[in-house]
């Protein structure tokens, strides 16, 4: 057994790719292990940083086992003749490597077979991963690579510099890329130097000399530990907690350490968002918070440095953020100039998507789609205030004018709100409307994805909604429809934000309602004499996309079990609400005896009434009670029609639970119907009657889900 190390060095990675790349690696990798029987059990670690990517595998084996196995050849007809072997014999022999005298006689499903004992040599570890490992290196996927050797094939997120694949002290003969592959790794680019790796185990001992931790979750561990360190002079100050920020420095550091920055107290006139959104995307700097939770005039950058013993990186970076700030206060000034309402005209000279128009087209449908949406809740008995959704409406994408969303494009929709929240947009508005408005403009994007809150409010969720679902339909009736990894305008996370809000805010909503406004809203327009699919097909492939995203939504992000989300599914999906109340009253009853057993019967149930189409078994349109010719029968009879009606009212008033457990009461009626019934008998109205009996259990009780999808150990 020895110990396995490869390392690619690269170029600097781009931090957001690095993750999947090292998870993917460690995978590949392992999978080799299995696929090779070199160690299915071995301990695979990964390594990375901004310039490489590695990992290290733990005992496994140098070489495979040697296997005997018995290979079939032709039949003993063809084999022999007269009991004489023929040129068939001959040849398999030869191409076994055996005596004709050697080979054997088997029996098998189809016959008498010649075979021949074998003996695979098992290959070495070395061999296997010089002719494997260019072939899993080339395979890891990355959102964008490249290039960098003329005319030659390879791809890759960047050019790779150097490779390390050693096996236990020796080094494995593997290229990649014009790169042979040897010891010699590489250090910090200032704090080190080469690397010579004796052997895998010490392998981040020697980088942690060269100035590099080359484990993510050490690194991880340091950033945190320095950024509470570097705060503790500042009484009551703390770093503001930032996951994706903490992870972006990870990856984009190999020897990280922090230093505190301060800026002027004018600044914190800003609105908190532009000084955050300042540091954070553009400077990768942490934002520094007091005791009560505001914004204090100090920040904190993660180096990937041991120190900065004289400040210049600290005089440096704080100059940065000065002009930075400088810039958005210049901004936020100037834009004041010209109020929303004076823009709603400019977003006309703004492009939205070339085949559906301008912003301003774009603004016009989505105030109509937001006014038949708070119509349907307001129906419903939901309170929205439709006044404050068709303002938000027309003036939601009025900040995509301004000099600041220009600058800082991750401010686009907060600006709005925070411009609204500031301006006077009519005369005589009360505060509390405007800041209402305001609100909904500031949430118009959210969820930014699946992890992210929902609108705080309804009429943010409304305009949200609205926004999402304009842009959705007119992709999908341009035919745009998103398609394996491809999906260029991020559909699927607005079809996710459009569930989740949804969901969250449980609202009565139905997605066909949704989209059928989202098209009316398109009709008469220039935009809609462009589009290339059909209503009733768009309606059709919107219907199926939800559908994926809904599932998606109960699967990862709920948690629920597959077949749960399956048979919850398969009686609809239009309803969202409803079919997460659906999923939760499955999941909490599915365990019971009584469930299983009608879940078992309701497959059965599905299965009979296909044999029956099959076979051109005639079913009656309605079962008569007349024609029941076991007590069986009219006892489930009975019970179906007093049961029924009590389910069909409790689901409608979404109680759930209450109307599944009234169906798994009927499983006495259920078993002992199977138990003593025999469904497929000559009398065809018998047969057809009891059919339709079953027909009709089907349907009456299959509207919140599908059981016969529940996956039961009596299946």
């Amino acid at each position: 057994m020895a110990d396995f190390l490869l390392e690619i060095g690269l170029e600097e990675i781009p931090a957001r790719m690095i993750d999947s790349a090292e998870a993917e690696l460690r995978r590949r990798f392992k999978e080799l292990l299995v696929r090779e029987s070199l160690g299915a059990d071995a301990e695979v670690e990964p390594y990375s940083t901004p310039r490489r990517l590695a990992v290290l595998a733990r005992g496994i084996a140098e070489r495979q086992v040697d296997l005997e196995e018995q290979v079939t050849g032709p039949s003993v007809k063809v084999a022999y003749k007269d009991g004489q072997p023929t040129p068939a014999a001959y040849a398999f022999a030869k191409k076994m490597n055996v005596d004709v005298t050697d080979l054997q006689t088997v029996t098998t499903s189809k016959g008498e077979y010649i075979a021949a004992t074998v003996t695979r040599k098992g290959r070495s570890a070395e061999e296997i991963f010089s002719d494997a490992l260019p072939r899993e290196i080339n395979a890891l996927y990355w959102a964008k690579n490249m290039y960098w050797r003329a005319g030659k094939p390879e791809r890759f997120v960047r050019p790779v510099r150097w490779m390390v694949a050693v096996l236990g002290e020796r080094i494995v003969p593997l290229e990649y890329g014009g790169i042979k592959a040897g010891r010699s790794s590489r250090g910090h680019r200032l704090l080190g130097g080469t690397v010579e790796v004796k052997e895998p185990a010490s392998y981040a001992a020697d980088l942690k000399q060269a100035g590099v931790f080359a484990r993510r979750d050490e690194r991880y561990a340091l950033i945190r530990s320095a950024l509470d360190h570097a705060v503790r002079g500042i009484p009551g100050a703390r770093w503001r907690e930032d996951r994706d920020l903490l992870n972006t420095v990870v990856n984009l550091t190999e020897f990280p350490s922090v230093i505190l920055g301060s800026f002027d107290h004018e600044y914190l006139s800003l609105p908190e968002e532009v000084l955050v959104t300042v540091m954070r995307d553009h400077q990768k700097y942490f934002a520094v918070e007091d005791a009560s939770g505001r914004l204090a005039p100090h920040f904190l950058a993660v180096l990937n440095t041991d120190s900065d013993p004289k400040g210049l990186i600290r005089h440096g970076n704080e100059r940065v953020l000065r002009a930075r700030f400088n810039d958005a206060q210049f901004f936020w000034k100037t834009d004041q100039k010209h109020p929303l309402r004076d823009r709603v005209e400019w977003l006309k000279n703004v492009t939205f998507q070339k085949d559906l128009g301008s912003y301003y087209d774009k603004t016009i449908r989505v105030q109509k789609l937001a006014h038949e949406i708070s119509g349907d809740l307001n129906a419903a008995g939901v309170v929205v205030r439709s006044g404050v959704v068709h303002k938000a409406a027309l003036l939601a994408k009025t900040d995509l004018t301004t000099e600041l969303v220009k600058e800082f494009t991750e401010l686009q929709g907060i600006v709005g709100g925070l411009y609204a929240r500031a301006q006077k947009l009519d005369d005589n508005l009360p505060e509390a409307t405007r800041y209402a408005i305001a609100d909904a403009i500031y949430d118009q994007y959210k969820p930014q994805s699946i992890e992210y809150a929902v609108p705080r409010t309804i009429e943010g969720a409304v305009l949200s909604i609205a926004d999402k679902a304009d842009t959705i339909a007119g992709m999908f009736a341009l035919g745009m429809v998103p398609s394996g990894s491809k999906d260029p305008f991020a559909l699927r996370r607005q079809a996710n934000g459009i569930v989740k809000t949804v969901a969250e805010h449980k609202l009565a909503l139905s997605l066909d309602g949704i989209f059928t406004h989202a098209g009316a809203a398109y009709e008469g327009s220039s935009a809609e004499k462009k589009f290339t699919v059909t209503v009733e097909k768009s309606a059709e492939s919107l219907r199926a996309f939800f559908r994926e995203r809904l599932e998606f939504y109960l699967r990862d992000v709920l948690g629920f079990a597959y077949d749960v989300v399956n048979a919850v599914l398969a009686a609809g999906s239009d309803d969202i609400v409803a079919v997460v109340e659906r999923a939760k009253a499955v999941a909490a009853v599915r365990g019971s005896e009584d469930f299983e057993s009608i879940s078992v019967a309701f497959k059965r149930i599905k299965n009979i009434l296909r044999q029956a189409e099959e076979t051109n078994k005639a079913i009656a349109a309605t079962w008569e009670g007349a024609l029941f010719t076991e007590p069986a029968e009219s006892q489930l009879g009975e019970a179906v029609a007093n049961v029924a009606p009590k389910v069909r009212s409790l689901a409608q008033d979404h109680n759930f639970e209450a109307a599944l457990a009234e169906i798994a009461a009927i499983r006495p009626q259920v078993d002992r119907f199977f138990d003593k019934v025999m469904v497929m008998v000559e009398d065809p109205k018998v047969c057809g009657n009891r059919l339709a009996l079953l027909r009709d259990l089907l349907h009456d009780f299959s509207g919140m889900a599908d059981f016969s999808e529940i996956v039961t150990e009596k299946k």
